[in-house]
């Protein structure tokens, strides 16, 4: 088995300051970094489009529904009965929610980074706060990769599937998504886990 790469310490400067600070702060002493990505941006607004594209329909009908009950006028709401006009508000909100989605994706993606050491993958998902995932080299032999025909794709770690309330199916994926060259990082997360094993 050929010595891991040990460039990644050069790619953590090309990273914005606060992302450089997230990954080097998270680091053991003796931990090196072989690797460190990002999310595209572009590839994760296509994951957004599923929600814009069902806000269109719900929030038409929530208008409707809303205008409907006020009698296609502007509401008097001296006259209890244009009170009920109302419950359609929160549904109207919740529309322009999802057509926001696209906003909270990209802000989340350029938030987000991903890192590869001699001792475990890191996933700092960002958001309002940034989450951190650790996945030891144990954690990393079941890989999972979907790759796209420019070679990006995501490399998944961890997948669940949880049931609702309403009985439907979601499955939780976990690992460096949206990433460019996603076969050669496959690659060097193999070769971490099979190094750990030898030691």
């Amino acid at each position: 088995m050929s010595r891991l790469p040990t460039d990644g310490a050069r790619d953590l400067w090309e990273l914005p300051d606060s992302l450089r600070a997230l990954v080097e702060n998270e680091l053991d002493e003796g931990e090196t970094v072989i690797w460190v990505g990002r999310p595209s941006t572009r590839r994760m607004l296509w994951r957004a489009l599923p929600l814009v594209l069902f806000a269109i329909p719900w929030t038409a009908f929530a208008i409707f529904w809303t205008f409907g009950a006020a009698g296609f006028k502007v509401p008097n709401f001296q006259q209890g009965s244009d009170f009920f006009a109302l419950f359609g508000i929160p549904f109207i909100l919740i529309g322009l929610g999802m057509f926001s989605s696209p906003y909270w994706v990209a802000r989340s993606a350029k938030k987000t980074v991903y890192a590869l050491t001699n001792r475990r993958a890191i996933v700092f998902a960002g958001g309002w706060w940034t989450s951190v995932r650790s996945f030891s080299p144990d954690r990393l032999n079941d890989l999972s990769r979907v790759q796209r025909s420019d070679g990006s794709g995501d490399l998944i770690f961890e997948s669940r599937v949880n049931y609702g309330s309403d009985n439907n199916r979601r499955t939780t994926e976990a690992g460096f998504m949206a990433i460019p060259n996603v076969k050669h990082v496959e690659d060097l997360v193999r070769q971490v886990a099979q190094t750990a094993k030898k030691t």
